[in-house]
C-alpha cells in the first residue's frame, strides 16, 4: 500500500501543516489528511465548501493580520493560494 501523500502546507489555505494544532484534517474514515489542515477539512469534507479562492485569500489575510502580521506580508503570503491543489481546477 503506498504511503499517503503528505504536504508541507495545507493545499486549501497554505498554512504550514506543522502549525496545525490537530495535526491535519480528517478523512471520512477518521484517518488524518496529509493534504489539508483541520481548519479546512474535517470528516472527508471541506469545512467551507462554497468558499471561493478569493474569499480564502481574504480569510487568510485577515487571520494573519489578527496574529500581528503587517498587511503587505499577509497579502504576499496569501498570493500562493491559487497554486494550491484545491484551487487548481
Amino acid at each position: 500500500m503506498p504511503a499517503k501523500q503528505t504536504h508541507k502546507n495545507c493545499q486549501s489555505c497554505g498554512m504550514p501543516m506543522k502549525r496545525d494544532e490537530k495535526g491535519g484534517g480528517t478523512e471520512a474514515d477518521g484517518a488524518k489528511s496529509g493534504t489539508y489542515c483541520s481548519h479546512c477539512y474535517q470528516d472527508g469534507k471541506f469545512t467551507y465548501p462554497d468558499l471561493t479562492m478569493e474569499q480564502m485569500q481574504a480569510r487568510v489575510q485577515g487571520k494573519l493580520k489578527e496574529f500581528g502580521m503587517p498587511g503587505f506580508i499577509a497579502k504576499m503570503l496569501s498570493s500562493n493560494i491559487p497554486k494550491l491543489e484545491r484551487w487548481r481546477r
